[in-house]
């Protein structure tokens, strides 16, 4: 039997990351923000919400700690592991559903502006910046 690439392990967190995206002149840019913490480059990202679906849990991350609000994929796009390492507590390795989230409203100010940096890039850019191997073969899929 196959093993399912979606089913996490006991010790790891399941998590839901919208990944914001425009068509821009020369295709597809993807918009990255920094962690608060580590100020890794990221995409928007955090815990499941009791009552919404795991889309709306991303378009809600996206709109926090990007400022960027859009139309959201209801099916993720794939998924992707990676430690979460905090100063104050032991690293935890996480499972993170991507949801794409095609941007139609960018704010000005939102919920953690002065935590973070936002940035659009292209795909190849996007690549380089973000630091988990999964991530990175995400977004090539996405901008192909």
């Amino acid at each position: 039997m196959a093993e399912d690439p979606t089913r996490t392990e006991r010790s790891e967190r399941r998590q839901v990351a919208a990944l914001p995206w425009r068509r821009g002149a020369d295709g597809i840019e993807i918009l990255l923000i920094t962690s608060r913490e580590t100020r890794r480059w990221v995409t928007p990202k955090g815990g499941r919400m009791a009552g919404r679906t795991d889309a709306e849990a991303a378009a809600q991350e996206a709109l926090e700690e990007a400022g960027v609000e859009g139309r959201v994929v209801e099916q993720p796009f794939g998924t992707f592991r990676y430690l979460k390492v905090l100063k104050r507590r032991a690293p935890r390795w996480c499972v993170v559903a991507v949801f794409p989230l095609e941007v139609v409203t960018e704010h000005d100010d939102w919920k953690e502006k002065d935590e973070r940096t936002r940035e659009w890039m292209s795909g190849a850019e996007a690549e380089l910046r973000v630091e988990e191997p999964e991530l990175k073969a995400l977004i090539a899929a996405f901008v192909a």
